[in-house]
């Protein structure tokens, strides 16, 4: 059998130390003994040994007390692994018994013969042998588990990329595909000499310069972090901006755009630049379902409404609702992804997205409600924060 190099002995009577430590030293143990449960706590603290060898009856702390304080130390890696034997009496086995449910490895009675002590010995070992095998697993599962999760968010992390890759691809594209049809048509006008052609051209050079400009402003908007600077506001501030500042597209485009607020607000922790950026993409896209509703200004009915209200706890709550074309099951699910648009090649999804960061930023949530045909509605919930 393959001892541990140390045990320690406790018991009170000298010369059963002395006869039980001869015998246990010629097992190849190196002996430690105490002639009592304190002497033996401090040799047991002091040097860890892995099994420990006590008499129940001791004067002061006895051997069920010196048991529950080994074991309380636990097994973790602040606790240390020891198995207890316990010495006992004929007349003692009753607290034999307790110290086996209070986890004592075994226990021998006196006068100890060899086979029970060799039996104790085998039995403490074989449980640290165990334990010990267990531990190694864990701690290999525990490795195993982190190498699996590395490689998981690795090759996560490059599908990510290449999903990215891919839809910035497919808006570059269209992008291109805008300025040849724009750049055929200055040539159209130049071999011609028609200034229909030159002036269609031009106007479709400078919308999709315009894209590609917005496009760029957005993917450096979601790239770098945004650095919210919330400070107490009226909260319907950004939505007055919004509407004023959008009013003509919408009159152009033959769509109403409405502004509802309370006639007064508490004010709200908020970033007011952030949040406009926000309102500005979702009435901005409000108004284009409308025009992709075929709404216009020879068929007017489109409807477009910004409202504020107060958040029930404190903070605030934007709708943006729209009877515009609506979305389908499956743009919901894909809404918020990069490169994903319901605009075809008018739109990255990069809106959104930043969106949705500005919101979740000032620890709030943004929730849709659509069917398609029917309209979208848009909820921003900012609670009030404290800085």
């Amino acid at each position: 059998m393959n001892t541990p190099q140390q045990i320690l002995l406790v018991d009170d009577e000298e010369g059963i130390r002395k006869v039980l430590g001869l015998s246990l030293a010629d097992r190849g143990f190196t002996v430690l003994t105490a002639e009592n449960a304190e002497k033996g706590l401090t040799l047991f603290r002091e040097l860890k040994p892995p099994i420990v060898l006590t008499d129940i009856k001791m004067p002061g702390m006895d051997g069920l007390e010196l048991l529950r304080t080994i074991k309380a130390g636990g097994h973790g890696p602040e606790g240390h692994d020891a198995e207890v034997i316990l010495i006992t009496g004929h007349g003692d086995i009753d607290l034999a018994i307790q110290g086996i449910k209070l986890d004592a490895t075994d226990f021998v009675t006196k006068p100890i013969s060899d086979d029970a002590l060799d039996i104790a010995l085998k039995r403490a070992q074989e449980r640290l042998d165990m334990r010990r095998a267990i531990r190694e697993h864990t701690q290999e599962l525990e490795r195993l588990v982190e190498q699996k999760t590395r490689e998981l968010l690795a090759a996560e992390r490059l599908a990510a990329v290449g999903q990215t890759v891919a839809g910035l691809s497919h808006a570059i594209k269209n992008l291109a595909s805008g300025l040849e049809g724009s750049i055929f048509l200055l040539g159209k006008g130049l071999e011609l000499d028609r200034r229909t052609y030159l002036e269609q051209g031009w106007e479709m050079l400078k919308a999709n310069v315009e894209k590609i400009k917005n496009l760029s402003l957005e993917m450096l908007r979601y790239a770098k972090p945004e650095a919210l600077k919330p400070v107490p506001c009226d909260p319907a501030l950004p939505a007055r901006e919004v509407t004023e500042l959008l009013r003509h597209k919408a009159e152009a485009a033959g769509v109403e755009l409405r502004l509802t607020q309370p006639a007064q607000l508490a004010p709200v922790n908020l970033d007011a630049e952030a949040v406009h950026r926000c309102l500005m993409n979702l009435v901005g896209n409000a108004l284009d379902a409308c025009q992709a509703a075929g709404f216009g200004s020879d068929s007017p009915g489109g409807r477009v409404e910004l409202a504020v209200e107060p958040l029930e706890g404190g903070g605030v709550r934007y709708s943006v609702s729209d009877n515009g074309c609506g979305l389908d099951s499956e743009a919901k699910t894909r809404l918020f992804t990069a490169f994903f648009s319901t605009k075809g090649e008018g739109g990255s999804g990069l809106g959104l997205m930043t969106t949705k960061k500005i919101v979740e930023g000032h620890g709030g949530s943004i929730a849709v409600a659509s069917e398609s045909g029917s309209g979208t509605t848009f909820s921003i919930a900012i609670p009030n924060k404290d800085d």
